[in-house]
């Protein structure tokens, strides 16, 4: 329990840091007095470093901190519902729904009326956040519903899959009858970004965020239940249906709301749950929830400060950097399982 502590602890101070770190480092350097004193309200410090700090760097940190907390919960909960170590928060086509709402927005309005919705500023920003959660609540209602109706996790996997499949078929149909501006417009979205929310949507996005991830965790007990089987979960009494409809509803508002802000941040919640099952020593989601949640906050820091690095003109794109650190992990995991494999 001591370990336990201190390592939250220690990732809780981590965060911190390079929440730090994400205020002092970037294209223009501001040094840690100024930055505190721009953050204490200090008005006598250079306008341009006060907009850099309010509307740049403190928004991206905050919406990297709850995104990637929530990916990783989002992550944990379908490899547990699943039981399945490369399940992640788009193996149902969550993310796809999101991405085909966005698509409408984007390449379907222009085809139609002229002028894409998403170039109409704010009022564009709006109707693509709106529609990615339509988008991505639709598919997950969806999903919801086939769950009452197929018994095994395999076939709903699969189906998700499947669901994920058409969603980038009629997306792959959009791109082809839409003008190229259109098109790059999507495929910009379409690389993840942690710097498109600011102001109140940024503050609307984190008091979100800030409510479902302790809804959430709610969820703790059920979880521990289903990672015994189906069978024995039941003879303990819980309505493994119902647990397993209510998880996947979760995990779904979690990516369906990021995914809103941020666009697709992959990998995040796929690599995440690993590092935290390694470095907790633990499969009891007591321990793994928080921990979960926190070190996917660090990831999205520190993606994000990658980015976003002097020497770089303009930004990375956030999924081009997540991937360096996702890939090699999914790569460890298949590694382990071989071994176990050969091992038996």
């Amino acid at each position: 329990m001591r370990r336990t502590l201190s390592m939250i602890l220690i990732l809780i101070v981590a965060i911190v840091a390079l929440a730090i770190v994400n205020l002092l480092i970037g294209s223009v350097h501001i040094p840690l007095k100024n930055v505190c004193q721009i953050l204490l309200g200090d008005t006598s410090e250079s306008e341009i470093w006060q907009n850099i700090i309010w509307k740049s760097r403190l928004p991206q940190a905050l919406t990297a901190i709850v995104a990637g907390a929530g990916l990783a919960v989002s992550g944990l909960q379908m490899q547990t519902v699943f039981r399945n170590p490369l399940a992640g928060p788009s193996v149902l086509g969550i993310s796809n729904g999101s991405a085909l709402g966005v698509a409408f927005v984007v390449l379907l309005s222009g085809r139609i009326g002229g002028v894409a919705l998403s170039r109409l500023g704010y009022l564009g920003d709006a109707a693509m956040s709106v529609a990615a959660i339509l988008g991505a609540l639709a598919v997950m209602l969806l999903i919801v519903w086939i769950s009452q109706k197929v018994k095994g996790n395999v076939t709903l996997l699969i189906i998700g899959v499947m669901i994920g499949y058409l969603a980038n078929a009629i997306i792959g149909v959009l791109k082809f009858l839409s003008p190229e501006e259109d098109v790059k417009a999507f495929v910009v979205w379409g690389l993840g970004s942690f710097s498109r929310v600011s102001g109140d949507e940024m503050i609307l996005f984190v008091v979100l965020m800030c409510i479902l991830l302790p809804l959430a965790c709610l969820l703790v007990k059920p979880m521990n239940i289903l990672l015994l089987g189906d069978r024995y979960a039941a003879n303990l009494g819980l309505n493994v249906k119902q647990a397993r409809m209510l998880v996947i509803v979760s995990s779904g508002v979690l990516v369906a709301i990021v995914t809103a802000y941020c666009g697709p941040i992959m990998f995040i919640g796929l690599a995440v749950p690993h590092l935290a099952r390694a470095l907790f020593r633990t499969s009891d989601h007591r321990v793994l929830m928080p921990g979960t949640a926190l070190f996917g906050a660090i990831l999205a820091l520190l993606c994000n400060l990658i980015a976003r690095m002097p020497g770089f003109e303009g930004a990375l794109p956030v999924n081009s950097v997540t991937a360096l650190v996702g890939a090699p992990v999914i790569a460890a995991v298949l590694f382990g399982r071989r071994k176990d494999d050969v091992g038996e």
